[in-house]
């Protein structure tokens, strides 16, 4: 696991890079990659890279890695599930290896296949790969979304235009020519959802971030001759694949393909079916393993703790219970945005980067983890069972509104609120939602367009992974590896994804009537309901295992008087969240991430003075 940031000239312009600046948002990322850290510099930029060292520890996998004639250049944030096979495959094409690590294997994919490596390639990841003879980049993201990359354009004048990458906003914000200015757009998308992008819009006006499974070439000669592709189908390109194994079978083959390292290796288990059914299979291929849980141990919220420590009794995993507080939660909090340079997502956030940090100090470098499940066997029952209502409504009719049922049903700040929550300039200037919505209707309408007409809940639940999975991965992404440990999610893999969809709705998602409770993860639950505890196998989705809603009344005071938070927000919903913020949670959480965000990133320098907030983004000021 490791963090990129790369410079590139775009129009034949050949500026040399700064090294001062490139080293600061190489270093950046220092928390992604704390082994090591290399830089290359060549006519068409410099692309920086720091390793944290998972797969062949030597100075083998040193990056950027350069091809041994010197024409290809790579950057790497990731691992390969299939790096066996595509050895394999590229040996028969002739290919010599110099190392056993799998940023080599990448490497040669892609010079043996160029972009077509989007179908050969298995695992997360994300990469920039230079071809300095014909100048051409090419840069991706893993088809689950779970390695992030962002980019940026900046114009310099006479010294040129300029295309920068990196695996995190805050790298890109190091470069002192990208502008650093809220997306209106993303904002307000942000209280709607809590994510923090909204397709290829960041928070950040002109930072954009590559979407689950696209890959960019760029001629950097002639950038505007640029193309894209998705391995989920847009642009015109489709992958056709059946699975080949069943839900058992494919779960523990991809647990098994993730248990690679050469590194010490745990697991997280919350207690819930998800975690316990990849520990279980990680356990018996390993035969000792340490487990990890994080939460509250408040009334009410330590469920996870209690079936969790079941769960490691009975499979006998070596347990930690990492205890968070309300005084550590709200300090981390705030911390967590200014190094993330995002709000928070979820409050879940806090409690992975704990736990993650425990596990770290412990000597773990890789843990697992149950994230995707829900959304690709139909874990969600409050949710299935709003669509299912929905359709029960529509009747014979064309759900044309699916996505907007998605954005109004689960919004933490509605459509109808939102006027009296956000001050009017911030709307107008996001053209009052008007993006958000074709963003979501449109989404919606795809995945619809390309199932048989009678997979309407399928459609519900496919639009659920492509619109939330890519969130959780975000979160757990960010939140490990701020803490220098790599995040592995079995269930998050293409061939799971594959073998899901080709699942008929009642094997994943009963719904409850005639006062029956709905099922849920039906075929999950099967494959694997005589390994574990019935208590497990029958446990109900659980979210959310902190009392945030009370917590956050700490923040209050900081709220009430913060010139950020009244630039944002009406005097009408300051005071509601301000007096009674447990009660008014759903408006609190964003309200409260987007005035820290403010604060901490639109200050001089981001060093949260908020009156230059004020003379630059002040309701009398702010534009789209």
């Amino acid at each position: 696991m490791c963090g990129i940031a790369c410079v590139l000239n775009l129009d034949s312009n050949e500026t040399r890079v700064n090294r001062v600046v490139i080293e600061r948002m190489r270093d950046r990322l220092s928390h992604r990659g704390p082994d090591g850290s290399g830089l290359w510099e060549g006519r068409a930029g410099s692309i920086g890279h720091r390793r944290l060292k998972v797969l062949d520890l030597s100075d083998a996998g040193h990056q950027p890695m350069v091809s041994h004639e010197g024409r290809y250049v790579f950057a790497y944030n990731g691992e390969l599930y299939n790096d066996h096979d595509l050895r394999m495959q590229l040996g028969t094409l002739g290919v010599k290896f110099k190392s056993n690590c799998d940023t080599e294997t990448f490497m040669q994919s892609l010079i043996a296949w160029g972009a077509d490596a989007i179908d050969q390639v298995r695992g997360m990841y994300a990469f920039v790969f230079l071809d300095t003879l014909t100048n051409r980049v090419i840069a991706g993201r893993d088809p689950m979304g779970v390695k992030p990359l962002y980019h940026t354009v900046v114009d310099r004048g006479d010294a040129g235009r300029q295309i920068l990458f990196a695996s995190e906003i805050p790298a890109l914000l190091a470069h002192p020519d990208v502008d650093r200015k809220p997306d209106p757009v993303t904002v307000s998308a942000y209280l709607s959802s809590v994510r923090t992008t909204l397709g290829e819009r960041t928070m950040f006006a002109g930072v954009s971030t590559l979407v689950p499974g696209q890959w960019l070439e760029i001629p950097l000669d002639s950038p505007a001759s640029s193309s894209s592709l998705n391995w989920w189908g847009t642009d015109g390109k489709m992958i056709d694949r059946s699975p080949t194994q069943s839900v058992r079978q494919t779960i523990e083959e991809s647990v098994h393909r993730h248990l690679r390292t050469d590194v010490p290796m745990c697991a997280l288990l919350s207690g819930g079916l998800d975690s316990a059914i990849t520990t279980k299979i990680a356990l018996d291929s390993m035969g000792e393993l340490n487990t990890y849980c994080a939460g509250a141990k408040v009334d009410g919220y330590s469920d996870d703790f209690a079936y969790a420590a079941m769960l490691a009794s009975h499979l006998g995993t070596n347990h930690t219970e990492v205890v968070l507080t309300e005084n550590g939660f709200v300090d981390r909090w705030g911390w967590m945005v200014g190094q993330l340079g995002v709000p928070l997502s979820t409050p879940n956030e806090v409690a992975i980067f704990e736990v993650a940090s425990a596990l770290g100090n412990q000597g773990h470098v890789v843990t697992l983890s149950g994230e995707g499940a829900d959304e690709l066997f139909g874990g969600y029952a409050p949710i299935m069972q709003q669509a299912a209502a929905h359709l029960k409504e529509l009747g014979d009719k064309d759900d044309v509104d699916g996505g907007l049922f998605h954005l109004r049903s689960n919004a933490w700040v509605s459509e109808e609120l939102k006027p009296g929550v956000l001050n009017a300039p911030w709307i107008v200037s996001a053209d009052g939602d008007a993006h958000l919505r074709s963003f979501y209707r449109d989404s919606f309408s795809e995945i619809s367009r390309s199932l048989p007409s009678e997979s309407k809940l399928e459609a519900h639940l496919r639009f659920q992974r492509r619109m939330n999975l890519p969130n959780l991965l975000q979160r757990l992404d960010t939140s490990t590896m701020l803490a220098s440990v790599e995040g592995r999610t079995p269930y998050a893999d293409i061939e799971v994804a594959i073998c899901a969809q080709s699942l008929a709705m009642d094997q994943k998602y009963i719904d409850g009537s005639e006062g029956n409770e709905a099922q849920t993860k039906i075929a999950l639950r099967n494959a694997f309901k005589h390994d574990l505890p019935q208590e497990i196998v029958s446990r109900p989705k659980a979210s959310f295992p902190l009392p945030f809603q009370h917590w956050m009344g700490s923040m209050t005071d900081r709220m009430f008087e913060s010139q950020v938070a009244r630039s944002f927000f009406t005097e009408q919903a300051l005071g509601l969240v301000c007096a009674r913020p447990a009660n008014y949670w759903h408006m609190a959480w964003p309200m409260m991430n987007l005035m820290l965000w403010g604060e901490q990133w639109f200050g001089d320098a981001g060093t949260g003075d908020t009156e230059t907030w004020r003379g630059k983004y002040s309701s009398s000021t702010i534009s789209g």
